[in-house]
């Protein structure tokens, strides 16, 4: 799995004090590497990295980037760009403007950049991630799970990850990334914890302050968690910017933090670029595995491995279906009866206690570099 990201050891700071996210933006700075012959988006970057009190170094082209790519703090890359260096240690960020559509995370993808930036939308983001990017400590690790289809689980085994982790002392955070799926926090507690939910940071700009935003999120079951209201009134889904800022709050707030991704395309374009790995989760199916294959496609250049999920009778082996995927079998979901039910009264964690869950979610946790 990718490692540019380091695990933290600190103790829970829980106060009961709710916050709203609007002001908290940290400060620092950083050297920041930019590649592109394209003067709009060279303007831009250097107006973004003004604003953050980096230092920039602009090159044309990525010959002249090869020289010092690895001792920046962050690169920047113009859409005009069409390749980068296959084993860096610095990620990047792709910049482009919104003229260019979806084709800016297709090239993304293309080419490996690690970011999205949307200029001039993303432009408060961008120079607050920048600000951050000299952190000594850039935090935790981000493990994202999708579902190849529908009914495959996913959030069920998002849930018991999340839990796993805590458990063994995990400072771990649960993202709900869905918002037409009703609402994780309605699966892991009947109550209503006092923290906030995705709307509450509808109006964010610019980075969140990493321990006021630990402190302001609710929790189940000894994690955290971030989820869609679990109410019947509508909601206002944030920005783009307003969600990286979330992850990049949540990455430096956490130790490991697990994404329920959810398979909508906005989900797709944004919490799916934050995660370091991968797990795509169907059924021993034909239909399903068809299915993960489409989303397969969907998915960015992240390191990825399958999970499936136990079931009787199942219609093809895992490993033929690993196979026939192109991905490393990683492990499968145990089949516990009353799923559904506990899910539906908020007590999916006491089925999280069971040894066939304690068994599958260490052996994911630990081959995910999570347990020592």
């Amino acid at each position: 799995m990718n490692k540019r990201h380091r695990r933290q050891k600190h103790g829970p700071n829980q106060t009961e004090e709710i916050q709203h996210p609007g002001n908290w933006t940290p400060s620092g700075g950083a050297d920041i590497l930019l590649v592109t012959g394209n003067p709009h988006l060279e303007e831009e970057a250097t107006r973004i990295v003004a604003a953050a009190g980096g230092n920039l170094r602009a090159v044309p082209d990525i010959g002249d980037a090869m020289h010092g790519w690895d001792h920046a703090d962050a690169v920047l890359i113009g859409s005009d760009i069409r390749e980068i260096p296959p084993r860096r240690q610095v990620p990047a960020i792709l910049l482009g403007t919104a003229a260019e559509g979806d084709g800016l995370w297709k090239l993304a993808a293309a080419v490996g950049a690690d970011r999205v930036a949307v200029l001039p939308e993303a432009a408060g983001w961008l120079a607050e991630h920048l600000s951050l990017s000299g952190s000594p400590e850039p935090g935790g690790s981000v493990l994202g799970l999708i579902g190849g289809s529908g009914g495959a689980g996913a959030t069920t085994a998002a849930v018991w990850l999340a839990q796993a982790a805590a458990s063994h002392g995990i400072r771990t955070l649960l993202i709900d990334g869905d918002p037409w799926g009703g609402g994780l926090e309605l699966a892991v507690t009947a109550d209503e914890p006092p923290g906030l939910r995705w709307p509450d940071f509808t109006g964010t700009r610019g980075s969140i302050d990493p321990s006021q935003f630990h402190d302001s999120l609710p929790v189940a079951g000894g994690f955290a968690f971030l989820s869609w209201p679990g109410t019947r009134a509508p909601v206002v889904t944030p920005e783009p910017a307003a969600v990286a800022a979330v992850m990049d709050a949540a990455r430096r707030s956490f130790e490991a933090v697990v994404v329920d991704i959810g398979r909508s395309g906005d989900a797709l374009r944004t919490l799916a670029w934050d995660c370091d790995r991968m797990l795509l989760l169907t059924l021993a199916h034909l239909k399903p595995a068809v299915a993960a294959s489409r989303i397969l496609a969907e998915l960015p250049p992240v390191d990825t491995a399958l999970l499936v999920r136990d079931g009787r009778p199942a219609a093809m082996d895992a490993d033929v279906i690993a196979g026939s995927l192109g991905l490393p079998m990683l492990g499968t979901v145990p089949g516990i009866r009353g799923v559904a039910a506990a899910t539906e009264q908020g007590r999916l964690l006491e089925l999280g206690r069971r040894k066939p869950v304690l068994a599958f979610a260490g052996e994911v946790l630990e081959l995910n570099g999570l347990l020592p």
